[in-house]
């Protein structure tokens, strides 16, 4: 399998959940405010023996010329967005959501239209209980009635070979992958693992649905990646898109 982290740069954030573009080299991270916490958004391309696939899709930001960041970012890797074949989805917390369409009113629409999306039903109907700041309802109602989403149910596989799970840990429905192709496994954790060194700490968040439960699950996959020699993604890690044993 082929992995391509998609950058969309460092942020902070804090209890305000609002995403600041930080510039490693000449900000200050003590200048913003207290708690802030510095991440990357990287959503993933894996290209697999039957599928481009997309792993979450970014915020939903466009360039000086109106473009999807999405779309750039996929197209200087040599990718069409039109190619994506499934956009795995593990939760749709702004973050990780913002890119699933593009445009406003009338004009909105899914930013990949020829793809399938996977969705957990839990979550989109979380999304109107929970709403704003943790969730952007009104950018998401397109997803309701669009006919390129499939509502998952719990747990499963997609096509034989994409394992997926409810963990409940990060956000209530927050569902992990595992994708098993060609004699390899990549697992995404999504914010369940979101980056290397929380994988090696007992790290407990307050911003985590149950955080006691996303340092368990971590301890248990990063135990279970060394023994098979999976390849992990990191959505939020600064230094480190992928790992591998």
């Amino acid at each position: 399998m082929k992995v391509i982290p998609l950058s969309e740069g460092t942020f902070t954030i804090d209890k305000t959940k609002q995403f600041v573009p930080f510039d490693t080299d000449t900000d200050d991270l003590q200048a913003r405010p207290v708690g802030s916490l510095l991440v990357e958004i990287q959503p993933f391309v894996v290209i697999t023996s039957d599928d481009v696939l997309l792993i979450d899709t970014g915020l939903g930001f466009s360039n000086a010329n109106g473009q999807l960041q999405l779309h750039q970012n996929l197209m200087e890797n040599g990718i069409n967005p039109g190619e994506i074949t499934k956009v795995l989805m593990s939760h749709l917390h702004k973050d990780h959501a913002g890119g699933v369409a593009m445009g406003t009113g009338e004009n909105r629409q899914l930013s990949f239209p020829q793809a399938r999306y996977y969705i957990q039903k839990q979550e989109m109907d979380y999304v109107y209980e929970k709403g704003f700041p943790s969730y952007i309802p009104e950018e998401l109602d397109i997803l309701k009635n669009a006919p390129q989403v499939t509502w998952l149910n719990g747990n499963g596989v997609i096509d034989g070979y994409i394992k997926y799970e409810i963990t409940g840990a990060h956000s209530k429905f927050h569902q992990v992958f595992w994708i098993v192709d060609g004699g390899e496994t990549v697992f995404f954790g999504g914010d369940d693992a979101p980056q290397l060194q929380q994988m090696r700490s007992r790290f407990i968040a307050k911003y985590d649905y149950d955080g006691k439960k996303c340092m368990e699950l971590r301890q248990e996959w990063w135990e279970k990646g060394e023994k098979e020699k999976w390849r992990f993604l990191f959505y939020h890690d600064v230094k480190n898109p992928t790992w591998e044993f």
